[in-house]
């Protein structure tokens, strides 16, 4: 018997919801917050702004902001150390996947011993973690609802995938006024991000109807809502959409995993030390093309979610349109055409594949590859 599991945190949304975040701290116990915050949701004023509901609920708090855009292992290790010496008993994060990534890990650290790369890979996470509410400043990542994080290992530079039940959050609180102060490029790379995680989710070994449920309609909400998303800060339909659309493949990728292009834009991201949405929307298109003779079938309903009318076409024929679809909403929004104009030189290719087919989120791509593929694939993208 197949046997299928499907996790998710509880999901507020709405908004002005950022008003929930001291009585959820409260009734999960805490009484000292641990607020992790990146240094843009502190500049635009939402820690400010959620301080005062955290006092309401009579919570004192810590708040730490010392980790980069990529976090990075020794970062989280130092988090966590100040974590235990300010007698923290919670987790709150405020920020972008970054920042959600680092509360997930220092959250790992407090309650587990040894260095963050001991939990690479799948459930290697042994001791529960401290509760954590999660409320992101970006639609895109998905980390609100999902069982990964991301850290950079500083000496290997490489992104490390860290998938674990114990990463669900235990709440996550969507106010989609708070994206309506993440800048248009920003927008666009945390939109495409959220793209490649429906895809690829949908995609996935791993895949379920129920994620399937999830991921197709986080294409549709993206590919009708995210150039407006990008056009104005101030479009309330299209931020209230692409929150919905980043929770959405949030749990599909969380329950169904992803596949290569992303086992690909971690090895990029480490090495560069850039922002994975824009990697990502790069890559996706040409591991897409890779993917196809898997699963044909899915990508017309791909095209369809996109918006093609594909009931006239071929199934070959409507597949190539949900790969030129992505590939022409990422030029629309100003998304690099390769890995070269990223600064990615080709002598690199084979210890970044060698990398990517060791990464966890390779196992559940559809189609099987072996490292000369993947060169391939990174050539293709360059």
């Amino acid at each position: 018997m197949y046997i299928s599991k499907f996790m998710a945190p509880e999901i507020i949304f709405g908004k002005g919801s950022l008003n929930q975040v001291g009585d959820c701290c409260s009734r999960l116990g805490s009484s000292r917050v641990f607020l992790v915050a990146d240094k843009g949701v502190i500049r635009h004023g939402w820690v400010e702004k959620a301080l005062p509901f955290l006092e309401e609920a009579g919570l004192d708090y810590e708040i730490w902001s010392g980790f980069s855009s990529n976090p990075r292992d020794y970062e989280v290790e130092e988090g966590a150390r100040i974590y235990g010496d300010c007698g923290c008993d919670a987790v709150l994060a405020i920020g972008g996947g970054s920042a959600i990534d680092a509360a997930k890990a220092v959250a790992t650290l407090s309650t587990n011993e040894g260095r963050i790369q001991d939990y690479e890979g799948i459930d290697l996470i042994k001791n529960p973690l401290p509760p954590l509410i999660v409320v992101p400043s970006t639609a895109g990542s998905g980390s609100e609802v999902s069982q990964f994080s991301i850290i950079a290992d500083s000496e290997r530079k490489i992104k490390m995938t860290i998938i674990s039940k114990s990463l669900v959050p235990d709440i996550s609180i969507t106010d989609p006024l708070i994206l309506s102060t993440i800048d248009s490029r920003v927008t666009a790379q945390t939109g495409m991000e959220a793209l490649s995680h429906a895809i690829e989710a949908y995609l996935s070994l791993a895949a379920t109807d129920m994620t399937d449920l999830h991921a197709l309609h986080a294409i549709e909400l993206i590919s009708r809502h995210l150039r407006a998303s990008v056009a104005s800060q101030v479009n309330e339909e299209a931020k209230v959409a692409m929150g919905q659309a980043s929770l959405h493949a949030g749990i599909a990728f969380s329950n169904a995993a992803l596949g290569l292009a992303h086992a690909m834009t971690h090895q990029v991201g480490g090495l560069l030390d850039l922002p994975i949405g824009m990697i990502s929307a790069v890559i996706l298109p040409h591991v897409m093309r890779f993917n196809m003779l898997a699963s044909i079938d899915k990508y017309v309903r791909i095209a369809a979610s996109m918006g093609a009318q594909v009931e006239q076409m071929p199934p070959r024929e409507a597949a190539e349109k949900a790969i030129e679809m992505v590939r022409e909403l990422a030029q629309d929004l100003g998304i690099p055409s390769g890995l070269a104009e990223l600064g990615l030189p080709e002598e690199v290719l084979p210890q970044l594949s060698e990398n990517a087919i060791k990464d966890a989120c390779f196992i559940t791509n559809p189609r099987d590859a072996e490292v000369s593929d993947i060169i391939e694939i990174f050539r293709s993208a360059l």
